[in-house]
């Protein structure tokens, strides 16, 4: 039988979904039971793909038989309710069920021709998202792979905009010989915004940095003076604190300037969507471009990046897609609001995602975030640990009596499999941070999770 006769019979007779269905069902009901991060012994098990490519096909059953034997217990259970690690969301049930319709699909999201429904969904989520955030009408939205990618896409119109502004195409006539821009960023911002001007040409060199306060919040009264050749970079929500800068005082003075305001709200911005949160949010309406990811707070599967700019000619100009073969329509064409061409339809699970949770869901499950947060700081301050940073969202700072035995503990805890934290550095001093994500998490996780640390503490 051909390989391509194989794949027919396959597909007809389905046995290697109705395996895999079984294999994910498992997984989710044991993965609240398993070592957060996975053992010495499954990661060492890992050495079972190592292997040369084999000659002839293999069976299906046994591709999925081994991945589900050595590659499921070496996964983190990012899924379960005692993941703090890097800001990572869970997903939600339906986001599940909508990609595994989706990924049958398989739908390039590209064009509209290559995918009527992600263009349409597209264009719901961008009315839905300007409604949730109370942003500008004119606001569009790209869906992108995450906050890096909004971070640079926002930041490719930016450069656009105030380059045009001192009269240069940069389309046109490239960076060789370029005015000029400012870039003006406090030193808390995230390393995907300096990821993203070094990619862009601006170079992190050129940073005009910020002082920022104890919470690693941008203080305004260091803001240097604004002209239409300043890029001003904030913060909605701080990687470490959680902390929000104050854009309520600073976006109007950079309007009035002329300069460009972009928010890196990867997981922050969201307290925008809850009634109790807003108050950290107030002011963002006044920029000109932001990113938020779907797969953190909102618990969407991986990758879900969404860029949003009020300023439309500039970021479907300095994104622009031109080629005798790509067949334009009246209707969205995805592509142009994001620098991929072909693309995952990110869209269809973000819209059962919103449109599942509606904003009473929405405000519930955020809300219980920053609860949670407010719980294991608490609990925390109770035990001995000195926690840095107001908790005011879903990230909790923390420390012991010396930095080693930070450290020790931190190690402790990770080694354990009862919960995953990362390590960090706050004033130079090592410390441990924990981001509330997962709408799956509950109060007996932060009990479990505080009792690892008191155990640690004991046993260092």
């Amino acid at each position: 039988m051909s390989i391509r006769d194989q794949m027919f019979k396959e597909l007809k007779e389905k046995k290697i979904f109705d395996q895999a269905r079984s294999y994910a069902y498992d997984y989710a009901d044991q993965v609240s039971e398993m070592d957060v991060f996975p053992s010495d012994q499954n990661i060492e098990n890992l050495k079972a793909f190592d292997e040369p490519l084999n000659q002839a096909p293999a069976d299906a059953i046994q591709v999925i038989d081994m991945l589900n034997k050595w590659g499921g217990p070496a996964t983190t259970a990012q899924t379960g309710g005692r993941y703090f690690g890097f800001v990572n969301g869970g997903a939600i049930p339906v986001s599940i069920a909508t990609k595994w319709l989706s990924d049958f699909w398989d739908q390039n999201g590209g064009l509209y021709l290559t995918s009527p429904i992600n263009s349409k969904l597209e264009d719901i989520c961008e009315r839905w998202l300007k409604d949730i955030f109370s942003l500008p009408e004119q606001t569009v939205a790209g869906f992108v792979s995450g906050t890096s990618m909004a971070n640079l896409s926002a930041l490719s119109a930016a450069r656009y905009r105030l380059l045009k502004n001192q009269g240069w195409d940069v389309n046109v006539q490239g960076l060789n010989g370029a005015p000029k821009l400012r870039i003006i960023a406090h030193r808390q911002v995230h390393s995907s915004v300096k990821k993203t001007l070094v990619l862009l040409g601006y170079g992190s060199g050129n940073i005009e940095w910020l002082d920022s306060d104890e919470q690693g919040r941008a203080i305004t009264s260091s803001i240097p003076p604004l002209d239409n050749s300043c890029l001003l970079l904030l913060q909605a929500g701080n990687v470490n604190t959680g902390g929000y800068d104050p854009f309520q005082e600073i976006c109007p003075k950079a309007n009035e300037a002329g300069a460009w305001v972009h928010i890196d709200g990867a997981f922050g911005l969201w307290a925008g969507a809850c009634k109790s949160l807003q108050h950290l949010t107030k002011g963002i309406e006044l920029a000109q471009s932001w990113a938020v990811d779907g797969h953190k707070t909102l618990n969407t599967p991986y990758d879900s990046g969404i860029v949003m700019c009020a300023d439309e000619e500039a970021l479907l100009t300095s994104l622009q897609a031109t080629a005798a073969y790509i067949n334009y329509t009246d209707h969205r064409e995805p592509l142009l609001y994001g620098p991929e061409m072909s693309k995952r339809s990110r869209a269809i699970e973000l819209w059962s995602v919103m449109k599942y949770l509606g904003k009473s869901g929405i405000d519930e499950m955020v809300t219980g975030l920053h609860k949670h947060a407010l719980h294991l700081s608490s609990e925390l301050d109770k035990n001995g640990f000195t926690v840095i940073n107001d908790v005011v969202f879903n990230q909790v700072l923390f420390k012991c009596e010396t930095p080693e035995k930070t450290k020790a503990v931190l190690a402790y805890v990770q080694k354990s499999g009862i919960c995953w934290c990362g390590g960090s550095t706050w004033d130079d001093v090592p410390v441990i941070r924990i981001s509330i994500c997962s709408w799956v998490t509950i109060s007996e996780d932060i009990l479990k999770t505080v009792a690892v640390f008191k155990e640690a503490i004991d046993a260092v």
